[in-house]
C-alpha cells in the first residue's frame, strides 16, 4: 500500500454491468470506514450525483489523486494493460477481473516488473469457476492435460468472433462456436471467457488448456466444466451459474467473486 491510512479506499475501474455490480455490493455491505470511487471515462457528469457520497473520477489522473489503496477492475484487457503497471510500481495492490489480459506472455511480464519495483500486488479472481485450489496443487505433481467447455446461450456469444461464423439467433442445437487453446480462447473472447485465462494460470499454461466453446439455446444458465488429469489422479468439476441480470455473458457467481476477495484484501478473512 502506498501510505498508512485509517479506511480502506477501494477504487473500481469500469462502471459497466459488472462494475455497477461490485459498487453496488460493496456500498450496500461496505467493510466499516470503506471509501469508494469510480473511475468511467464515459460516465454522464450527472452520475455523481446517484453515486455520492461516492467519488467519481473521468480521468485516470483523477482517480490517483484520489489515492486508492486497492483498486478494482471490472473494465476490459485494455484497462488491465494501461492501469495496472502504473498502480502496481506505485504499490497499489489491484484485483482482476478481466484476467484474459493475462495471457499476452509480454504484459505478465510487465506487470512483474512493476509489483517488483513498486510493491503493489496483482490479484486475480477466480471468476465463474472454482476448484482453482485442487488444480493449482495437483500442478505441482504433474498435470497431464486440462480440459474446459463453457456453455453459454447462443447470444450470449454476441460481440464475439461466433457472430461471423454463425447466425446466432439461428442456433436451434448445441453449437461448438470455439475449440483451440486458452490463450486464443482469451484472446478471441475477451468478455466472455475470462475463466479460461484463470483455469490456464492454476493449471498448465495457456497453449496446453483445451478450450471449447458451447452455444446451447436450451441453455438456462452459464455452464463452466473443468477436467484435469495427472500425477495426482484425475478431476471434474461441473458449476451452473445464473448469469448476471443485465449482461448475460457474465455469470453472478463471477461479480460474488470479485466482491469476496476484495473483502478478503479489506478485512484480512475469507467471508
Amino acid at each position: 500500500m502506498p501510505r498508512t491510512q485509517d479506511c480502506a479506499r477501494i477504487g473500481i475501474v469500469g462502471y459497466g454491468a459488472m462494475g455497477r455490480r461490485v459498487h453496488a455490493a460493496l456500498r450496500e455491505r461496505r467493510p466499516r470506514g470503506t471509501m469508494l470511487a469510480i473511475l468511467s471515462r464515459h460516465a454522464r457528469p450527472d452520475l455523481q450525483h446517484t453515486l455520492a457520497p461516492d467519488v467519481l473520477c473521468t480521468s485516470f489522473d483523477e482517480f490517483l489523486a484520489w489515492e486508492p489503496t486497492l483498486v478494482v477492475e471490472c473494465a476490459t484487457h485494455d484497462a488491465v494493460a494501461d492501469y495496472a503497471p502504473v498502480l502496481l510500481a506505485k504499490g497499489i495492490d489491484i484485483v482482476v477481473a478481466s484476467i484474459g489480459a493475462l495471457s499476452h506472455e509480454a504484459l505478465r511480464r510487465k506487470l512483474a516488473e512493476a509489483s517488483t519495483r513498486g510493491g503493489g500486488a496483482l490479484i486475480p479472481v477466480a471468476g465463474g469457476v472454482g476448484g482453482l485450489d485442487a488444480l493449482s496443487a495437483a500442478q505441482i505433481g504433474g498435470l497431464a492435460s486440462v480440459k474446459y467447455v463453457g456453455i453459454k446461450q447462443p447470444l450470449a456469444w454476441s460481440g464475439t468472433p461466433a457472430e461471423e461464423r454463425f447466425e446466432l439467433g439461428s442456433i436451434v442445437r448445441p453449437t461448438t462456436i470455439f475449440l483451440g487453446n486458452a490463450a486464443d480462447a482469451a484472446r478471441l473472447f475477451p468478455r466472455n471467457a475470462n475463466v479460461t485465462a484463470a483455469i490456464a494460470l492454476s493449471g498448465i499454461g495457456f497453449e496446453r488448456t483445451t478450450v471449447r466453446l458451447i452455444a446451447d439455446p436450451l441453455a438456462t444458465q452459464n455452464v463452466h466444466e473443468i477436467e484435469a488429469e495427472g500425477a495426482f489422479g484425475s478431476m471434474s468439476i461441473k458449476i451452473r451459474n445464473h448469469p448476471l441480470s443485465d449482461n448475460p455473458r457474465t455469470s453472478l457467481l463471477a461479480a460474488l467473486s470479485i466482491e469476496a476477495t476484495v473483502r478478503k484484501c479489506v478485512e484480512g478473512v475469507a467471508l
